[in-house]
């Protein structure tokens, strides 16, 4: 069952954080990602308006976003965002159908 890691970042550094995006899609594909949303234009339906950038990665399963994020080469990754940017990262498993 296909699974996302959904991401709330709020970005302090923009130039560094850039260097993050630059480095994340390959990772992502090898571990059988890909991105559904990738920042973009955010309206808030309800509730308070969002202003963090949002990020959504679909995987083949739960196991596999776990395996991406806690991966060797994504914890290497993940140190060009420290500073550039904090976030909230969630992995959660996709409707059956």
């Amino acid at each position: 069952m296909a699974a996302y890691i959904i991401a709330r970042v709020e970005v302090t550094d923009r130039d560094r954080y850039r260097e993050y995006t630059k480095a994340t899609p390959e990772v992502i594909a090898r571990y059988g990602g890909k991105f559904i949303v990738r920042g973009g234009e955010i309206v808030t339906l309800e509730g308070e308006p969002e202003k963090r950038r949002l990020v959504v990665i679909e995987f083949p399963s739960l196991e596999r976003a776990q395996e991406f994020f806690r991966s060797p080469e994504y914890t290497r990754v993940k140190g060009l965002r420290a500073g550039a940017a904090v976030g909230q990262f969630l992995a959660v498993e996709g409707a059956s159908s």
